[in-house]
């Protein structure tokens, strides 16, 4: 149990106590396409899993790509309808953000949300 747990609602209408389901209810991401850096652990894995389910296509940047491959196939299962893409990115690497930067634009996707 959290302590310092806020049922308080923010100049936003939620508190720390809301889930990112509960927060994006209602939105139709449908046509937008994110990157989200870090998505093979932590809050990446939640934030791609629900950009997904609200139907943005996904494109999940990740160091580890077996690691990236095991939440894709995690998202999947959750949503049958989910557009999610597993690309690799070293954010320490100038080469790797390079090489991603160019595959990203071979897409020929729209970039509307980056994390």
């Amino acid at each position: 149990m959290w302590l310092f747990r806020s049922k308080r609602l923010g100049p936003s209408g939620f508190s720390s106590s809301n889930t990112a389901e509960e927060v994006t209810h209602g939105i139709d991401a449908t046509g937008l396409t994110a990157i989200v850096t870090g998505a093979s652990s932590g809050i990446g894995v939640e934030t791609a899993r629900v950009l997904a389910l609200r139907g943005a296509r996904v494109i999940m940047a990740v160091r580890n790509m077996t690691a990236g491959s095991a939440v894709k196939e995690v998202i999947l299962k959750g949503n049958n309808n989910a557009k999610v893409d597993v690309m690799e990115l070293d954010l320490s690497s100038m080469a790797s953000v390079r090489k991603f930067a160019s595959e990203f634009k071979s897409l020929d996707l729209p970039l509307n949300i980056l994390m």
